[in-house]
């Protein structure tokens, strides 16, 4: 099976840790003894319970969340949680700050704006095409959320540091980088994940909300609409994605046990990125386009100095075993997506392709 897998840097859906695959493999045709493959058991039946509560359990340790928090799993992925947060947490004349720091921030503003909320962007990286992440943002103290994104996929920029908000609860998209470092969950009233880049297969939303902002939820909108509903019903109040769950749990269970949590994963993961950016930084051939200070640990993005190039790269590299390295369409370039299950190995695979690129093209 090994030997025919490629380093895969796609930006999502994305790798898999192998040992992850190979459990799924293992229970597919018959999960836990049950005689029935992992997709095929009912979400009432005490194998799936065992599942999401675990699911549930493991987030709950790897990010030290307090009892006052809950765990969700909701279909819709982060695009629908773009509208679901303002619909859930402002009412009214309530207020709320968005930072702009690319596609994804601009997206969920626009949810946002659609549903006549009212809503301010109290700073954005636009001026310099989206290539950093504001310092020094004064959020409104009557806000109730700042909203941000808290990596950007695109643009291959991270928030080093969360901004102060003076109180302010946060909320996060965390699509692209959670749980590759630690950070204090504490800060943040509601966090949202897309599983397919980090922690999962397409198909599932992590949603992490805290007490008092669940207290916020109108009765008026649609049951699937509510994040109560899906506090009520341990996410089950319909069938939810069982086999995306079922993965996230074991990708979770993966960091825990075998990773060590996320601090040995952040560890990782900046080793990983240094050997990409130092590579970039010592050469007239690549550029990095992220600033210094912004640059993310789960998206490389660089341009080459013969753009004519580029399409070249990209296919070369294919076909020496590293795949997904084309830049997103909106923007052109390479990128290099370094999440979590893509291991050092492939990183330093990828540093030699682009030494010898460079020494052959440069």
């Amino acid at each position: 099976m090994k030997a025919n897998r490629i380093y895969n840097f796609n930006p999502g859906p994305a790798a898999l840790p192998l040992q992850v695959l190979e459990e799924i493999q293992e229970s597919f045709l018959n999960y836990d003894g049950s005689g029935m493959s992992v997709i095929e058991i009912s979400h009432r039946s005490p194998w799936f319970d065992e599942i999401i509560n675990d699911a549930v359990a493991r987030t709950r340790r790897l990010l030290k969340l307090g009892d006052d928090f809950h765990v969700l799993f909701i279909q819709g992925g982060a695009s629908l949680q773009f509208a679901m947060v303002p619909m859930n947490l402002l009412g009214g004349d309530d207020r709320a700050d968005y930072v702009n720091t690319g596609t994804w921030s601009t997206k969920a503003i626009a949810e946002a704006r659609l549903l006549k909320k009212n809503i301010r962007v109290p700073a954005s990286s636009e001026d310099r095409g989206f290539s950093y992440i504001p310092a020094d943002i004064s959020f409104d103290s009557g806000a109730v959320y700042a909203h941000i994104t808290s990596n950007n996929t695109i643009k291959g920029t991270q928030y080093a540091q969360f901004p102060d908000t003076g109180g302010v609860p946060l909320v996060a998209d965390m699509s692209s980088d959670i749980m590759s470092r630690t950070f204090d969950a504490g800060r943040f009233g509601l966090i949202y994940a897309g599983a397919q880049k980090n922690i999962g297969p397409a198909g599932v939303c992590l949603v992490i909300i805290r007490r008092d902002m669940l207290e916020r939820v109108p009765d008026g909108l649609p049951s699937m609409l509510k994040y109560t509903t899906y506090a009520a019903k341990n996410s089950l109040y319909n069938t939810p994605p069982c086999f995306a769950i079922y993965t996230v749990q074991l990708v979770l269970k993966w960091l825990e046990e075998t990773v060590g949590g996320l601090e040995k994963m952040e560890a990782v993961n900046r080793e990983k990125a240094a050997v990409l950016y130092d590579l970039i930084d010592g050469s007239d051939f690549y550029s990095g386009t992220a600033e210094a200070g912004s640059r993310s640990l789960m998206n490389v993005t660089f341009r080459i100095a013969e753009e004519a190039l580029e399409a070249r790269f990209v296919e070369e590299a294919l076909a020496a075993g590293l795949g997904g390295l084309k830049g997103h369409r909106s923007v052109g370039g390479c990128r290099a997506s370094i999440y979590n299950a893509t291991g050092l190995d492939a990183v330093q695979a990828l540093a030699e392709f682009m030494r010898e690129f460079e020494r052959t093209r440069g």
